[in-house]
């Protein structure tokens, strides 16, 4: 009983292997299967690709700028050009007018000597550390895997194939039966 057991389940795997892996029709109506071939050789298919490595970059660097020293803690120019422009108002017009006239020539003479006292203020340098960043683009070539060229055994022919895989040992086959006309 041992032998004969043997032999159906020898006989049934052979079967299974010689069966298609799957079948059907394709879409104009011709048998399709699927099998299995022997993979003969793989060899990969290479590039040479770009690689960009970003990386960012710091240091730290000294800014200068001018800003304008203290004030003098004095009024005597506001004062003096006041008095200035006083007389000289005063010395137009008539009655309120020459009143009007002197106020005037006190405010404006106030506000020039004012402005002019400001224009000579001495500016100093500061100088202040500032963070800079940026990205710095490093590149390098690098071979890479794009493929494989795939040559295989079905039914005693040879075929040759490209896939973005590797295959293994074995490869699927499409296999289509049709009449010939």
């Amino acid at each position: 009983m041992n032998q004969i057991s043997t032999m159906l389940i020898t006989g049934g795997l052979m079967a299974l292997l010689a069966t298609p892996a799957m079948a059907g029709k394709d879409r104009h109506g011709t048998d399709t299967y699927y099998d299995y071939a022997r993979v003969i050789k793989v060899r990969e298919l290479t590039e040479i690709v770009q690689v960009d490595h970003p990386r960012e970059v710091c240091w730290t660097e000294q800014v200068s700028y001018q800003v304008p020293g203290p004030a003098p803690q004095t009024y005597t120019p506001e004062i003096v050009g006041g008095i200035i422009g006083g007389a000289i108002g005063n010395q137009f017009g008539r009655g309120s007018g020459r009143k009007v006239a002197t106020v005037a020539g006190v405010l404006l003479g106030g506000s020039v000597a004012h402005d002019l006292k400001n224009r000579h203020r001495h500016r100093h340098t500061v100088n202040e550390p500032v963070q800079r960043c940026e990205i710095r683009h490093e590149y390098h070539e690098e071979e890479r895997v794009v493929g494989f060229r795939v040559k295989y055994r079905y039914q005693g022919r040879v075929y040759r194939t490209r896939m973005d895989h590797h295959p293994g040992e074995r490869v699927k086959v499409r296999v289509q039966v049709a009449p010939v006309h």
